[in-house]
């Protein structure tokens, strides 16, 4: 399996070398050259498989140039009972007769990004020793969250790497900062940006295009690498979960072999959802992807439109992941929905840059309309979700799954299609803990985040997640930051250029 370049700017490279690359150094994302594809009668067959077993059949036909060998023990130990104690890695949960959420945060940071950070530093390993890189590598992460601990968490004290994370001062939860300034690890950086989380990306994409910062990093024995989603192998681990849904609903009884379902994917980055059409593509079962969005609702514009607009104010909201307005897999999923037509990408993405808006051809809107719509919720629908669901059925929801749910109700009214769905439930309720308690007892509180933990737990019995107990008394062990123009200085500073 060889992959290419969304641009049509860089040669087509093994799995090993898109992994170690990260993004295309003269800018673009690596898609696989073609998608693989499974009969029904396939997956079927992987009903009774537990996690790890369907991660290593579908990694096998996407990593060519790893052996099995390789991959399982990879998989093996990403998915270990030590880091996922639960039986069922991605536990599915019915609602209602038609409605069910998928718990991707029971991996050791408590949001669904560990699914994919806890295997991409094996992969990424591996990659480094058949690529024979030498150079230690740096993995640059800009995060609106949840990425960044769970990337410090995955890549702390793996030898030959080093890794900095910058987030945006005041746009993350408490929790999330508190999780990110704790972490151990003698290879582990953490710098606050004082910007929002599009500064954060746009500086480390900035950096990564920065061709004398690169040969001054060869100098020094250091190459770059990303842990965002832009990386192949953080995208690629996020596609096992839809399966895994899948093959749930239909070992419990839920649904018939072939049976389609709908997927609710609450998304700023659209890598989350990115990740289900890639299912699909391979014979998943689909019949629509409802696309979530808060009230920085860049994608639901996109997806009724076919204008990507970036032109609006940015709003700091309850669901801080996804307060993001520059999609950075929209990109693949554009590349991929116009037939690998990478003159229509370098068009858009320059217009983009120029004009901070593009409008896509009307045939590819068309085709992203038959299996896509967005949906999007204000603060008030959002903190009403989590109250409802709660009251409704006892089931404790973090904001970004309120997002998610409230667009399926919508999705639902709107189009009066009852599909089976399935919605991604991305943080636990305690990350976000302040925004959660808020909405069930429908008013401000001013208290400390932690106190606001005790009496959440006090209020609905629902267990705090192992990796947020007890962070009030660690460490902090990082306090750096740097102005939004400051991202290249301060990175020559660490790694001491």
């Amino acid at each position: 399996m060889e992959y290419i370049s969304t641009r049509g700017n860089y040669k087509p490279v093994s799995s090993a070398e898109a992994i170690s690359l990260g993004m295309v150094p003269a800018g673009g994302l690596f898609v696989p050259v073609e998608i693989p594809k499974f009969k029904l009668k396939e997956i079927m067959s992987q009903k009774n498989k537990n996690y790890q077993k369907l991660a290593a059949w579908i990694f096998k036909k996407f990593l060519t140039d790893f052996s099995e060998d390789e991959i399982e023990k990879a998989v093996e130990a990403a998915y270990s009972e030590q880091k996922f104690p639960e039986v069922e890695k991605t536990p599915l949960v019915k609602l209602n007769q038609n409605t069910y959420i998928l718990e991707l945060w029971h991996g050791p940071t408590a949001a669904f990004k560990d699914m994919a950070l806890q295997i991409l530093p094996q992969l990424l390993a591996e990659s480094a020793k058949k690529m024979k890189i030498e150079n230690e590598i740096v993995i640059l992460v800009a995060t609106s969250g949840d990425t960044g601990k769970a990337a410090l968490e995955g890549f702390k004290d793996v030898e030959g790497v080093k890794i900095i994370v910058f987030y945006p001062e005041a746009g993350v939860s408490r929790v999330q900062e508190d999780q990110m300034k704790t972490t151990a690890g003698e290879n582990t950086e953490v710098v606050s940006l004082k910007g929002n989380f599009d500064d954060c990306q746009n500086a480390v994409k900035d950096v990564f295009a920065d061709q004398d910062l690169k040969q001054r990093l060869e100098d020094n024995n250091y190459q770059f690498s990303s842990a965002n989603s832009i990386n192949w192998g953080r995208l690629l681990p996020q596609i096992v979960y839809y399966f895994k849904a899948y093959l749930k609903l239909l070992q419990d009884g839920e649904i018939e072999a072939g049976e389609k379902v709908n997927f609710t994917v609450p998304t700023g980055n659209f890598g989350n959802i990115l990740a289900g059409y890639y299912a699909y593509r391979m014979g998943l079962p689909v019949n629509k992807f409802i696309c979530a969005s808060n009230d920085n609702k860049v994608l639901t514009d996109f997806l009724e439109t076919g204008i990507y607009d970036i032109n609006r104010d940015f709003k700091k909201t309850i669901s801080p992941s996804m307060d993001i307005l520059i999609s950075s897999n929209l990109e693949r999923f554009l590349f991929e929905m116009n037939g690998h037509d990478s003159s229509k990408i370098n068009d858009w993405y320059q217009k983009l840059k120029t004009d901070k808006k593009f409008k896509i051809d009307d045939q590819t809107f068309t085709k992203i309309k038959e299996m896509f719509s967005g949906k999007f919720s204000s603060e008030d629908e959002a903190r009403a979700a989590v109250q409802k669901t709660y009251k409704d059925y006892n089931y404790l929801i973090d904001p970004h799954t309120a997002v998610g749910i409230d667009s399926l109700f919508k999705y639902r009214s709107d189009s009066d299609d009852q599909t089976k769905a399935v919605v991604d439930s991305t943080a636990n309720p305690y990350k976000f803990s302040r925004a959660v308690l808020e909405s069930l007892k429908g008013e401000k509180i001013d208290r400390d985040e932690y106190r606001i933990i005790e009496e959440l737990e006090a209020m609905t019995a629902t267990k705090i997640h192992r990796g947020l107990a007890g962070l009030e008394n660690m460490e902090a062990k990082h306090q750096q930051s740097c102005e939004k123009d400051g991202v290249k200085e301060k990175i020559e500073e660490l790694l001491k250029l």
